[in-house]
């Protein structure tokens, strides 16, 4: 069989944790931070983990990756 391809967008924006989760970086802070509040910005630091639902479709981009 031919191997299965992993999405290149997906495995540049989405990483494992160890237990098998999905790692993303926050969401809403690219541009317009002027408009956005302070807490919003504070808050919004650093990455998240994925919801299941979103997860599971990210698993699908990246067959080898757990």
């Amino acid at each position: 069989m031919p191997k299965m391809k992993t999405k290149a967008a997906a495995k540049k924006r989405f990483s494992m944790t160890a237990t098998g989760k999905v790692k993303a970086a926050q969401a809403g802070k690219r541009h317009g931070m002027i408009k956005r509040t302070t807490k919003f910005i504070r808050n919004a630091r650093g990455t998240t983990v994925l919801c299941d639902a979103d997860a599971r479709i990210v698993k699908k981009y990246m067959p080898y990756n757990r």
